[in-house]
């Protein structure tokens, strides 16, 4: 049985850091490509940052520069360091093994004064 568990989401001020991370179990974590969403209230999902299975990272436009996805094969874990965050990037952010129906529950991730 698959299962992503995302942690580590919050209230933030603009301008502040998160980071998120997703545990993988059930798979065979290193040979997949991995994903973070994020879907904010009355919006579809996006896609914000993708790392594959040997390291490689993409990143939506909105958060080039500002975002950082990295993943520790040994441990399952992907990671998503979320650093001059903006009250845009407020939503459920979600954990996926790209290509499969595997996701995580989702964690609120939101940022106001």
């Amino acid at each position: 049985q698959v299962q992503l568990v995302e942690s580590g989401g919050g209230l933030v001020q603009p301008g502040g850091s998160l980071r998120l991370s997703c545990a993988a179990s059930g798979i065979i974590f290193s040979i997949y490509d991995m994903n973070w969403y994020r879907q904010a209230p009355g919006k579809e999902r996006e896609l914000v940052a993708s790392i594959t299975s040997s390291g490689g990272p993409t990143y939506a436009d909105s958060v080039k520069g500002r975002f950082t996805i990295s993943r520790d094969n040994g441990k399952n874990t992907v990671s998503l360091q979320m650093n001059s965050l903006k009250p845009e990037d407020t939503a459920v952010y979600y954990c996926n093994v790209r290509s499969m129906p595997y996701w995580g529950k989702g964690i609120l991730v939101t940022v106001s004064s």
